[in-house]
């Protein structure tokens, strides 16, 4: 119940934020317009062809909108019940990462709001076209009614595709299974085309959800490691700590 209330608690803060976050549009449609000329001095502007690519088939922009608006959610919480099962170091290794990686993200939101390609002329709304068959009526992931509550200008950095990459890290860490493992990073590397190609979020908004996951992991494994290796120093070796009157009389001389 306690880690029930915990995610709770995050997800509602998580909500919140993005409700707080600045609306204007002109800041954050000026820093989509900036990321897109650094992708394209550098080669790396695949949004729009991927973009065209899902509209022109329908049957994969249906796909690619129902994962986009489930697969973030369902997968995440699966993973995470899959953790507690696992093992509370392990889980909480993994969960605090994953809080530390989404209270950084939300910062980002809240200073640097910046807009994803479907509010640029040139690419199409995936999730908008394909509303008919969900339960969604734009780009957000929550059912029509609730789209209000989402904050649009939460572009960079992209947290579906850095959730998406805590999966991966989180199986690698549980489990041996080759298997399992590569369903993990399959999520990651889904998550990214997805999300790119129905219009939601950059490919670099991608690269900085990753980072962020990847550095939050790495900070925690590290407080994790530091904190054990001093627990482990601190702790009495074998027959240095108190002994016992029993254990006094039975010593020789």
């Amino acid at each position: 119940m306690r880690e029930l209330v915990l995610l709770g608690a995050l997800w509602g803060v998580y909500s919140l934020s993005r409700l707080i976050a600045s609306a204007e549009p002109q800041p954050a449609l000026a820093r989509a317009r900036a990321l897109l000329s650094f992708e394209q001095n550098t080669g790396l502007d695949l949004e729009r062809g991927l973009n065209r690519f899902v509209v022109q088939h329908e049957w994969l922009g249906v796909a690619a909108s129902f994962y986009y608006a489930a697969a973030h959610y369902l997968v995440t919480a699966a993973v995470l019940v899959a953790l507690w099962a696992a093992g509370r170091p392990a889980y909480r290794r993994a969960r605090n990462a994953l809080v530390l990686a989404t209270v950084i993200a939300l910062s980002v939101y809240l200073t640097l709001p910046t807009a994803p390609p479907r509010f640029l002329p040139g690419y199409t709304d995936v999730l908008a076209s394909s509303a008919r068959l969900g339960w969604w009526s734009h780009g957000d992931s929550l059912p029509g009614g609730l789209g209000r509550m989402t904050n649009e200008l939460a572009a960079m950095p992209s947290m579906h595709a850095g959730w998406a990459l805590w999966v991966a890290l989180a199986l690698h860490l549980v489990t041996t299974n080759r298997l399992l493992r590569g369903l993990g990073w399959l999520h990651a590397v889904l998550t990214a085309a997805v999300v790119v190609g129905t219009a939601n979020h950059w490919l670099a908004d991608v690269a900085a959800g990753w980072l962020v996951v990847a550095a939050a992991w790495v900070v925690v494994g590290y407080v994790v490691r530091t904190v054990g290796a001093r627990s482990a120093a601190g702790s009495p070796a074998p027959g240095d700590g108190p002994v016992s009157r029993a254990e006094a009389g039975n010593r020789r001389p």
